[in-house]
């Protein structure tokens, strides 16, 4: 291991020098042999001799043929912790830094150098797959110093896979892609690069990444016994429990963070972070872009703006470690799940975390082991809803939902029978749908957001409704910051385990996001959005089935002061005064006894 670090370190150079180096490459690296002369030829000798030892010659290389801008020096940096780190690495860099680029180039590279070599690459999907193979199929056409390798007719070239020419025949292709839920099984390599196999749509949830991370265990049984075969990930965490967080000790992560963290946030990269970052902490402002070149201040203030504060610090900064989970006070733990019904429900629900009633059949996009449990029980006293209230988060602009929910309430508890969100925001099929919604649950009030508008989707709403539900509505405005009056109305009302969930609205709130981009989709969910606010201004990017919810809670919060238990014992002291009401009236002989029958007390 001493020695391999020795290696690397010998091998590394200042990125100045580099820079200089790479001043002096001549043109006939990038051009057609004929055209060069003899003493150019010996030139091109020797710069193919430096390009073999430096991948990041080969990569300005590559990079000057498909027309990029140079490499960045931090670009410079990650290609030469791939080529020269341990064999057994985990690369994590910021979303856009160029990561499956650099690996294209260097399945390149270690083909040139050795065409025997049999590489497997494995993306989150086929298609993303076969995308990197035929780009690194189109390099090898089209650049100079790589011509020789084209594949011959009678071998493999497809964009699934193909064969260097100087490849001698073998089971297994030169390069293969597969997706990771294909077929990795039967294939032999001696690189395997896993490149961004982590992905919203395959580790959203907590069975989702289980499954990919056995997934990737499979890696070690597929790669050669031999003492130079390289496992390399590529990727960028999408969830706080990511599974690059989760890989064999035996690998050495490498992190490149957008901004220079701050010493707290060092401390959470530990050990991991890249040293070329790790000698900024002293040198420059902590916040400051760690590659303005590739993504400048102003860059990243419109990418934390679109992408959330959460989504930022997974995306751009990294960070999966959660040591600060208090900044994240709303947990799914905290809610009661059951079928609920339209007209009545129990006096009581009964909360209990007991991991057999775990919802395992609902796709929980909470925070790791952040748990979802079905009601523990509840009473046998059964009442109708106290009232009912449909809450309306009108779309703002851009990509916004409007969000709705709709809030019972009984005894002190609040039952949420709908919650979710519709594109669009005054048009008629948004407005008919949802005038349907309060008819379908027999609605006593609606409550509109009216900061957006004026008030102008109340005017639009109501003539609307009106002709399907008899209903009154009100508007409400907000002034205080929207973060911190979210989480300080529903924090209580879960804490005390008041706010139970109907086992459709998860199940919809999963399926309704489905026909959205993959890169926004979870950040539109509900649970997503509850679990990931934070009382920093900003901190989710999609928000709008959480405020409506946080309206429907609202409205109800004067009326939660009831205790349940108290609003039982009324409820049978009720039921015993009119037994004993029916059975005074049975024994004086009376029928339809009542104040306007006088009795012979009262003469």
């Amino acid at each position: 291991m001493a020695k391999k670090a020795k290696t690397e370190k010998a091998t590394e150079k200042p990125v100045e020098s580099l820079e200089k180096d790479l001043g002096r490459v001549p043109p006939g690296v990038s051009t057609e042999d004929t055209q060069r002369t003899p003493m150019a030829l010996s030139e091109a000798s020797q710069v193919e001799d430096r390009l073999k030892n430096d991948f990041r010659l080969f990569l300005f290389v590559i990079w000057q043929h498909i027309g990029l801008p140079d490499p960045t020096p931090l670009q410079y940096d990650l290609a030469h912790f791939m080529a020269h780190g341990p064999n057994k690495k985990c690369i994590e860099a910021f979303r856009g830094v160029g990561k499956s680029f650099i690996a294209a180039a260097y399945v390149l590279w270690r083909l040139w150098k050795d065409p025997q070599l049999k590489i497997l690459v494995v993306s989150a999907s086929k298609n993303r797959a076969d995308n990197f193979t035929t780009f690194a199929m189109r390099l090898v056409n089209e650049v100079p110093i790589l011509q020789h390798l084209k594949p011959r007719p009678e071998q493999r070239q497809s964009k699934i896979e193909f064969d260097v020419a100087p490849a001698i025949a073998d089971q297994s292709p030169s390069v293969k892609s597969v997706g990771i839920t294909g077929q990795l099984t039967g294939t032999r390599a001696d690189i395997i690069i896993s490149d961004d196999v982590e992905v919203l749509n395959n580790s959203a949830t907590s069975d989702m990444r289980e499954k990919l991370l056995e997934r990737t265990r499979e890696y070690s049984a597929i790669l050669k016994p031999l003492p130079d075969a390289q496992i390399i990930y590529l990727g960028t965490p999408q969830t706080e429990d990511s599974i690059y967080a989760k890989i064999p000790e035996t690998f050495t992560t490498r992190i490149w963070p957008a901004r220079v963290p701050n010493s707290k946030q060092a401390d959470t990269y530990g050990q991991h972070l890249a040293p070329y970052v790790s000698k900024m902490l002293g040198n420059k402002e902590a916040g400051v872009p760690t590659d303005p070149l590739r993504f400048d201040e102003n860059d990243l203030i419109a990418r934390e703006a679109e992408y959330g504060k959460a989504g930022f610090a997974l995306q751009f900064m990294l960070n999966t470690q959660l040591s600060d989970l208090e900044r994240f006070p709303l947990k799914v733990k905290d809610l009661i799940i059951m079928d609920t019904q339209v007209e009545r429900a129990p006096m009581k629900v009964e909360w209990l975390p007991d991991p057999d009633r775990e919802c395992r059949d609902l796709h929980n996009v909470g925070m790791a082991g952040d748990r979802m449990f079905y009601a523990a029980g509840y009473s046998s006293e059964w009442g109708d809803y106290t009232g009912s209230v449909l809450a309306i988060d009108p779309a703002g602009r851009g990509k916004d939902e409007t969000g709705y929910a709709v809030v019972k309430m009984l005894n002190g508890q609040l039952f949420v029978r709908q919650c979710g969100g519709l594109q669009g925001g005054y048009d008629d099929q948004t407005l008919q749908r949802l005038a349907l919604i309060a008819k379908e649950e027999n609605v006593n009030k609606v409550v509109i957001e009216a900061n957006f508008g004026d008030g102008m989707f109340t005017r639009l709403f109501t003539p609307v409704i009106s002709k399907v539900h008899k209903v009154s509505i009100e508007e409400v405005k907000h002034s205080t910051q929207k973060e911190r009056r979210i989480i300080d109305t529903l924090e209580p009302v879960m804490a005390r385990h008041k706010l139970i969930i109907d086992k459709k609205v998860i199940s919809d709130d999963w399926h309704s996001v489905q026909p959205y981009d993959s890169s926004t989709r979870i950040s539109k969910m509900l649970v997503y959005q509850l679990t990931r606010i934070t009382y920093d201004r900003g901190s989710l990017k999609h928000d709008d089935r959480l405020d409506a919810l946080a309206m429907g809670v609202n409205y109800w919060t004067e009326q939660m002061s009831r205790d349940a238990d108290r609003g039982i014992r009324e409820s049978n002291q009720k039921a015993l005064d009119a037994e004993l009401k029916s059975f005074i009236n049975s024994a004086l002989g009376r029928k339809n006894y009542g104040p306007q029958h006088r009795t012979w007390m009262k003469r």
